[in-house]
């Protein structure tokens, strides 16, 4: 069997650019919502329930450092690799990769807790992609998404500037 190219699943799947980087496509948002006055305060409004995505990140490409108000749950589907970087509210960093090979330390899935700035890129350098799943809950909103601007995060985490300045657009 051959395998997927990433210009043939971004075709099958209809995936769009993302504004982090990479390509998206939503598979699933709850029709049953959380109402605004149940959610904690960072919620400026109502959210479903769940909501997941297929997303693909081709090698050399980046998904830029942001965060999110909910736990965002990643699931490795094919391809290479992912590395995924965190850095938490209070500065630590952290890296894990996102594969299918546990015994070399790869995760099948991981979650990344709701506020952590995180970022990810393909693991091989140049010619493959790494095919995720990302599953939100509350559900995602667009509204509750921060992409880190690189000067204000390197001197809130001086640590962590030569990461962050690898893992921002600007």
């Amino acid at each position: 069997m051959q395998p997927l190219s990433s210009e043939s699943i971004i075709q099958k799947y209809n995936l769009q650019p993302h504004p982090e980087g990479g390509f998206y496509a939503e598979t699933y948002r709850s029709p049953e919502v959380i109402v605004h006055s149940a959610l904690p305060d960072r919620f400026n409004g109502d959210r479903a329930f769940s909501t997941a995505i297929y997303f693909l990140l081709p090698s050399g490409a980046l998904s830029a450092l942001h965060r999110i108000h909910s736990d965002e749950v990643w699931h490795f589907y094919a391809g290479d690799p992912l590395e995924l970087l965190m850095i938490t509210p209070e500065g630590e960093a952290s890296t894990i990769i996102i594969g299918n090979d546990p015994q070399q330390g790869q995760h099948f899935q991981f979650v990344v807790p709701a506020g952590y700035w995180f970022a990810s890129r393909c693991s091989v350098p140049s010619g493959g992609y790494s095919f995720v799943g990302c599953t939100v809950s509350p559900g995602f909103d667009f509204a509750d998404f921060e992409m880190a601007k690189r000067q204000e995060l390197s001197q809130r985490f001086t640590q962590h500037s030569s990461l962050i300045s690898t893992f921002t657009h600007d």
